[in-house]
């Protein structure tokens, strides 16, 4: 046994693996027991093109489109989300967003690279959905941001934290409607204006935690597009099944 793996068994030792989800011992590092891990809701099968999201489908040859998503158009091409925003997922986003829980971002990442991976393109770059300096400030983090470098990582792919900017508070946009939220959030993101150059004739894959409506993601995806991004692509940790 070399120093490192009795370094490694030696500190499992001392702080043994523990679910991500409800603090279960478990065997590997920053992953989920098996009851959480039958209770997290994966998306798989037939999905929505746009936003990832499941739908009902006899045939996944062509285009698929959830209701959302054709009632309102989307500024990108391609879109995937790993989980569906209930229960387990739900637990680990809040945890993440407002818990501190920066380690979950580790196995959410891997699900996210996985679930974007028809996302993926040579030259592709990856940004996060920006947060305004000073919700940050109060956070300590962007959650959509520590997602985004670990996918970036594991999609072995460019990444650019800062080349979207929200340079404006404009509340939350919790408890609007879907036309209230695209009201809000219109203009409110730009492109850095050194840094968002790096998108320039690039496929811009742009980060979030959880999409609802579509209008946080619609504007970065706009300011991307601005900065002279090829095409835009989104990829959220988890999708809203229903509802504004």
């Amino acid at each position: 046994m070399t120093k490192k793996s009795k370094f490694q068994t030696a500190l499992q030792m001392v702080f043994p693996s523990r679910c991500v989800a409800c603090g279960a011992l478990v065997e590997g590092d920053f992953g989920l027991c098996s009851l959480c891990w039958a209770q997290t809701p994966f998306l798989g099968g037939a999905q929505c093109d746009f936003c990832g999201i499941s739908v009902l489908a006899e045939s996944v040859e062509d285009q698929l489109t959830c209701d959302a998503c054709q009632s309102v158009p989307r500024p990108w091409v391609k879109g995937a989300a790993a989980l569906s925003y209930e229960g387990v997922a739900r637990k680990l986003v809040l945890a993440l967003k407002h818990g501190d829980r920066q380690d979950i971002a580790l196995p959410c990442s891997k699900w996210m690279a996985s679930a974007g991976r028809e996302l993926w393109e040579a030259e592709a770059i990856v940004v996060p959905v920006p947060l305004h300096w000073s919700r940050l400030l109060k956070r300590r983090y962007n959650q959509a941001g520590v997602l985004a470098k670990r996918v970036a990582r594991h999609l072995d792919l460019a990444f650019c934290p800062d080349a979207l900017l929200r340079p404006r508070v404009r509340g939350t946009t919790a408890g609007l409607t879907t036309e209230e939220r695209f009201d809000k959030m219109s203009g409110a993101i730009e492109p850095h204006p050194k840094r968002g150059q790096r998108l320039a004739g690039r496929r811009t894959i742009v980060v979030d935690d959880v999409m609802t409506s579509g209008a946080t993601l619609t504007a970065a995806a706009q300011a991307a597009l601005q900065a002279g991004a090829k095409d835009v692509c989104v990829l959220t940790l988890a999708r809203v099944a229903k509802g504004d």
